[in-house]
Order: structure tokens, then sequence, then C-alpha cells
């Protein structure tokens, strides 16, 4: 009997090894995931966001300027 719970004591520090290996490497990994998601992925979104705003300013304002030109008495 003592020789299984020897191997269920070093199966369950294997287990533990892993683990504690696999989220070590998750914490690193997510924190770099967050870096390049700060660093390149929001200021490009930003950027395209903005060029899109514009865009879209622009077409509202042609859109506007039709409105009131076809509601002028004739």
């Amino acid at each position: 009997m003592s020789d299984f719970n020897r191997k269920v004591e070093e199966a369950s520090a294997r287990v533990n090894k892993s683990v504690a290996e696999a989220a070590e490497r998750l914490e690193k990994e997510s924190s770099e995931f967050i870096a390049y998601l700060n660093n390149e992925v929001v200021p490009a979104v930003r950027q395209r966001s903005s060029s899109a705003l514009r865009v879209a300013a622009e077409k509202l304002a042609r859109l506007a300027d039709y409105m009131e030109e076809t509601q002028r008495p004739k």
C-alpha cells in the first residue's frame, strides 16, 4: 500500500508542477498580449476610427445639404 501512496504523491507532484508552469507561462503571455493590444491594436483602431468618423461626417454634411436643397420652396 505504501508503494501506491508513493506513486499517487509522485503523480500529484508532477501535476502540481505542470499546473504551476502553465500558470506562470499564461501570466507571462497574457501580459505580453495585453501590451501588444495597448501598443499596436488600440492605436490602429483609434486612427482608423477617427478616419471613418471624418468620412461619415463628410457624407452626413452632404446629406444635410441635399435635404436642405430639396426642401426649399421652388
